[in-house]
């Protein structure tokens, strides 16, 4: 059976209640793995996966987790698996275990992007596990933000706001962009609770962090201006300032490169919808245009649920000739017509 059908098959609901494994649980045990007989590996098979995943998280920047999960979960099961129970020196097969983990954690994101909400969960605590048994720090802190970021979209704020936390507590050296990272989504989570304090402190944090971060390189869930000022522009929302996240949408979307793509077209709908909400309706019509623009080439289940949302908003306003004009643009993509 094809490892992504298959995955899909088993993807189940989110559970709040996911029990997540802690850094002193799964750091250096790899119990599970077991070696096989005639494989041997070294750090070439562990370079190709790291570039391999590389190049997935591109594909799916550009088209979507649709598109990149499947390649992703069957290198998963026909390459990396047998990778892990090959023999190998120490810190080879510890490097091929930091590996599967990025690689894990970015199947997981994609399955989020897919809306397979039990499935992400499924890959996020191999990761952990993966992450653990490699001694990989970083990675186990990136997945449990990853958790946060999955948690708080689907309205879930006291669960983002622990596995937020649970990240920063469990890296304590992070680095200015790391720490960008980690305190921006926890600003987002507390302000999502309500809790005003904590959200601007945090806020605030991520900000002078970003400040001085030194490159623009972009490792496995990097952090940038244009992802900061998506939380600055989540936070403003959730406590009521509507126009101060506008403008704080634009801003991430003027410094968002366009080889996002998924995340130009999810941002661009997202602006639009608050547009809409403040009674600017040609602006948001022709944002939402802007986002119609790159749509098809995405298959992106998230991106499909703003595309749903823009139909069901702008249908109240379809006297005014844009609106008319942009709603029977968007009957014509996929995925449905309403």
């Amino acid at each position: 059976m094809d490892p992504s059908r298959r995955s899909v098959l088993g993807a189940g609901l989110y559970s709040v209640a996911l029990t997540i494994p802690g850094w002193p649980d799964v750091v250096g045990r790899a119990e599970a793995v077991k070696k096989g007989k005639g494989l041997r590996i070294g750090f070439g098979e562990v370079d190709m996966v790291v570039q391999m995943t590389e190049k997935v998280s591109e594909l799916d920047d550009q088209f979507g987790g649709r598109t990149a999960r499947p390649l992703a979960a069957s290198f998963l099961v026909n390459t990396v698996a047998p990778y892990l129970r090959a023999d190998a020196p120490e810190d080879v097969r510890k490097a091929m275990l930091s590996a599967a983990s990025d690689l894990c954690y970015l199947t997981g994101y994609m399955a989020v992007d897919e809306g397979l909400h039990g499935l992400a969960q499924k890959y996020y605590l191999k990761a952990l596990e993966l992450a653990g048994a490699a001694e990989d720090h970083l990675t186990y802190c990136t997945t449990l933000r990853g958790m946060s970021v999955q948690a708080v979209d689907l309205g879930h704020g006291r669960r983002a706001m622990e596995l937020a936390d649970s990240a920063a507590v469990a890296s304590p050296k992070a680095g200015p962009r790391m720490l960008a990272f980690l305190t921006g989504q926890q600003a987002h989570a507390a302000a999502q609770e309500g809790d005003r304090t904590t959200a601007m402190r945090r806020i605030r944090e991520a900000e002078a962090a970003m400040d001085r971060a030194e490159s623009r390189g972009k490792p496995l869930g990097s952090y940038d201006p244009a992802a900061l000022n998506y939380h600055i522009a989540q936070v403003r929302y959730e406590l009521g300032d509507i126009h101060g996240s506008i403008e704080s949408l634009q801003e991430s979307n003027r410094l968002r490169f366009a080889v996002y793509r998924r995340g130009n077209v999810r941002m661009r709908a997202l602006l639009a919808e608050r547009q809409l909400q403040v009674g600017h309706l040609e602006e948001a019509v022709k944002t939402w245009h802007e986002a119609l623009d790159d749509y098809p080439l995405v298959h992106s289940g998230r991106a499909d649920e703003r595309m749903a949302n823009m139909r069901r908003l702008i249908r109240p306003h379809l006297r005014h000739p844009g609106a008319a004009e942009l709603y029977d643009r968007a009957r014509q993509m996929k995925p449905g017509r309403s």
